[in-house]
């Protein structure tokens, strides 16, 4: 049982016990209001009950607050209680109630802080969604760190989450990015006619990127890495496309462009810790069934059913503005070609017909106008609300203070694959969350690789490890995992009523507060709140640390301070899982 649940608990409790003595009117209770006061001096909680039921009581709400405080009052786990204003209970626990905290964290381990409170509702998250089309940039970045913990988050309260990649592999951009690598492919191979080996080709590219770029179609892919992609086609290939038609060379390497792309992404994703459920083709929802009819056209003829198309000019409009929009939006052109809009309606449609409860769309910060329009779909299906979109902001790149912009291995964009290779998994995921998505990031490389406590994420794994170290300290061992040094170093009885120093009951406080913090990130997807949560831990440990002796002569004494520790560890473990981020034992 959580503090809030006991304190809940002991409100209800007092209630009745007012009620039974004829102090209180017989009412139903259903909300107590049970909250942590804004200002700590009031108390460790307070409960605004009393004015809540004083209307159908027929009763003074300071009568009923006094009535309660009285009988709760009795109670040894109560240090003390006051009515407060017109009828608020405010409620400080005495220390035997935080010090049992330890013990709860030890008892339940992993599990400690988690929640049902999602249990039945399948989550779709989709995040990140890069086009097939190059690398992946920092701001997709920010999106693989926040969907990733987001996730985690969710599943940790009860949600059943799947997390998605949408891959945007149909339209123009595809063919532009195909004729881009056909190109590249086709000036490596009239180097090597040349007597050029491919790489020296390659190299004599990258090498004067202007010149050859005069070549490349009309607003095409012009990265080192197109170059990249067509030296290993050259190398699988050889000339074989060289005199090749040049729709079925542009179709073919289309796709293994795509691949080498997807592939890639994928790779990096996977070294960043995150693996998608679901890779989503756009492309599946152009292909026509036996009836000739795609997921799109099906989409439109039930929008048109139901009342929500209408012609003008030609184009076939939905009527979204029903549904809050700023304007109407096309959907088919006068040309018969869809718009973009049309397939994001078709697959937000599956997500609803897949079963999902509620989707969730993470988005940059260029789509708040796509918020009403995309929703709309969630009305006329039958998910009012849905999909729940989350936009961000942007990440800029900072080394020592300085702008960056460029990379210097390619003169081009920092792509995310270069900044966690340089920084860190860990350094790139925590500053990734550090802020709410609503702010801008300024990622300053250097500041990331420091190994001080000016670098949170440093700071929070220094913490554990330091536990780590004290737990093979005290067991006079130089290896050794945590979890099955503890077994041996902290008895089962160990006397918690001794830990009455203040840094040690702050513990406790910031302890207790985890599953009500993680339920609030899960409510408001805002993960970012747990890197705040991990450095208040870490810098209470850090002041109990500096003030108790933690391997003092008195044996009592000490395994009650071991427990202190081993709980602020798992507690520590837990929150950087959340965030995806390791808990080193060494540092």
């Amino acid at each position: 049982i959580s503090v809030r649940d006991f304190v809940e608990q002991l409100i209800r409790t007092a209630l009745e016990a007012a009620q039974d003595a004829g102090e209180v009117p017989a009412v139903d209770v259903v909300e107590l209001g049970v909250e942590r006061p804004n200002d700590p001096t009031h108390g460790d909680w307070a409960s605004s009950v009393a004015l809540r039921i004083s209307k159908p009581a027929k009763m003074n709400p300071h009568q009923i607050a006094d009535a309660i405080a009285e009988q709760m009052g009795e109670d040894p786990a109560v240090a003390t209680v006051e009515v407060a204003g017109p009828g608020f209970i405010n409620i400080r626990l005495s220390d035997s109630a935080y010090q049992n905290v330890f013990a709860d964290i030890r008892t339940q381990g992993d599990a400690y802080g988690r929640s049902k409170i999602g249990t039945g509702t399948k989550v779709d998250l989709e995040f990140v969604s890069a086009n097939p089309t190059g690398p992946m940039h920092i701001g997709h970045g920010r999106w693989a760190a926040l969907g990733d913990a987001i996730a985690n988050v969710l599943e940790y309260v009860g949600y059943d989450v799947t997390r998605e990649f949408y891959i945007n592999d149909a339209g123009r951009q595809m063919d532009i990015f195909a004729a881009s690598v056909s190109c590249r492919y086709l000036q490596i191979m009239k180097l090597v006619a040349s007597g050029s080996s491919v790489d020296e080709a390659c190299q004599a590219i990258l090498s004067d990127m202007d010149t050859f770029a005069e070549e490349l179609p009309k607003d095409c892919y012009a990265g080192a890495y197109v170059v990249d992609i067509a030296a290993d086609i050259c190398k699988a290939e050889g000339d074989r496309w060289v005199d090749a038609d040049s729709e079925e060379r542009d179709a073919f390497f289309k796709e293994r462009a795509y691949q080498a792309v997807l592939g890639h992404v994928s790779e990096v994703l996977h070294d960043f810790g995150l693996d998608f459920d679901v890779w989503f083709s756009e492309r599946t929802l152009h292909e026509v069934d036996d009836n000739g009819q795609s997921a799109i056209s099906r989409v439109v003829a039930e929008l048109d059913e139901k009342g929500y198309l209408y012609e003008k000019e030609g184009a076939r409009w939905f009527k979204t503005t029903a549904f809050g929009d700023d304007k109407d939006r096309v959907l088919v052109k006068a040309d018969g070609d869809y718009t973009y809009f049309a397939p994001d309606i078709a697959y937000h449609k599956d997500k609803f017909d897949r079963g999902f409860t509620r989707c969730i769309d993470l988005l940059g910060a260029d789509h708040h106008g796509y918020i009403k329009r995309i929703q709309s779909v969630g009305q006329v299906f039958d998910h009012p609300g849905q999909p729940e979109v989350i936009i961000g902001q942007m990440v800029n790149l900072f080394r020592n203070g300085e702008v960056v912009r460029m990379s210097k291995r390619t003169g081009e964009m920092v792509t995310f694959e270069e900044l966690i290779d340089e920084v860190g998994v860990d350094a790139t995921r925590y500053l990734m969350l550090s802020r709410s998505t609503d702010q801008t990031i300024d990622f300053d490389i250097a500041e990331a690789k420091k190994q001080d406590s000016s670098n949170p994420v440093y700071y929070v794994q220094y913490a554990h490890a330091r536990i780590c170290s004290i737990l093979r300290k005290a067991a006079d061992v130089d290896e050794g995992h945590p979890d099955d040094l503890v077994e041996d170093l902290i008895p089962a009885d160990a006397d918690l009523s001794l830990l009455s120093e203040e840094s040690e009951l702050d513990l406790a406080h910031t302890l207790e507060e985890f599953g009500e913090t993680v339920e609030g990130c899960a409510r408001d997807l805002a993960p970012f709140r747990l890197t705040h949560y991990a450095e208040r831990l870490a810098a209470d440990f850090h002041r109990f640390y500096t003030r108790c002796q933690v391997l003092c002569d008195d044996c009592d004494l000490r395994a009650a301070r071991l427990c202190v520790v081993d709980a602020t560890r798992l507690v520590l473990r837990s929150t950087l899982a959340l965030l995806g981020v390791s808990a080193p034992e060494r540092m």
